[in-house]
């Protein structure tokens, strides 16, 4: 345990401008995507290379966390189960072979029983939490030794909804607060952060497009220690 687990969260972190429940404000359904098309297509990849999607070989079955009507993976793995708020939008997730409806910030239990999954999602959605630190303990109960959890988040969000200390960090800043959620949680090795879009912007002064950072970590085995190298 590090000495920041020992500090708390500032007492306004997890604070909303809207904090009403959650399924009042998600209840009506968006079928739209909340990150531009390179950014999608960096999430895509990112699961490919992690082995996550259909490509890979041998069993998968994968869980995506706070979900909706598509999970951005390329191909479909064996089993997808969907966790979000919305049950229109998992219905028309058409990789799902399973659908939850449940608010992790009022009940952060993950219906699944231990070592579950290969691994775990959570794309564009990390900001909204406001019990994170305990969901990813669930997530890294769920998950089996040496399956990841792929973190993935951006610029954009719904600003009433998620948390001030989200709002109030620089990219950097969101990248270490990920970090640290993961560090608490425990279970995990030490996360790994990239971006996985171009940055800057591009000739002419225009945007390249959203940026799309990503921290995945894997669960230890049961006696905590590090896996093996090689």
């Amino acid at each position: 345990m590090t000495a920041s687990q020992h500090q708390p969260f500032p007492a306004w972190f997890f604070d909303r401008e809207d904090p009403s429940p959650d399924p009042r404000f998600y209840g009506p359904p968006r079928l739209v995507t909340h990150i531009d098309d390179g950014a999608i297509a960096a999430v895509g990849e990112l699961y490919a290379e992690l082995g996550v999607d259909g490509s890979a070989p041998g069993p998968r079955r994968v869980l995506d966390l706070m979900s909706s009507w598509v999970s951005h993976l390329r191909t479909a793995p064996a089993e997808l189960v969907v966790l979000g708020l919305n049950a229109a939008e998992l219905a028309a997730n058409a990789m799902a072979t399973e659908r939850v409806v449940q608010d992790l910030n009022a009940d952060p239990a993950l219906p699944l029983p231990d070592a579950d999954v290969d691994a775990v999602l959570c794309c564009v959605s990390i900001d909204y939490l406001v019990r994170p630190v305990e969901v990813l303990a669930e997530v890294a109960r769920v998950l089996r030794p040496g399956g990841p959890v792929v973190i993935t988040f951006s610029d954009r969000c719904f600003p009433t909804k998620a948390v001030r200390g989200w709002l109030a960090a620089d990219d950097a800043g969101r990248c270490a607060i990920v970090v640290e959620y993961l560090r608490r949680a425990g279970g995990f090795t030490e996360p790994e952060v990239s971006r996985r879009t171009p940055p800057g912007r591009g000739s002419g002064g225009r945007y390249r497009g959203d940026p799309l950072y990503a921290v995945v970590a894997r669960r230890l085995p049961a006696s905590g220690a590090a896996p093996a190298a090689g």
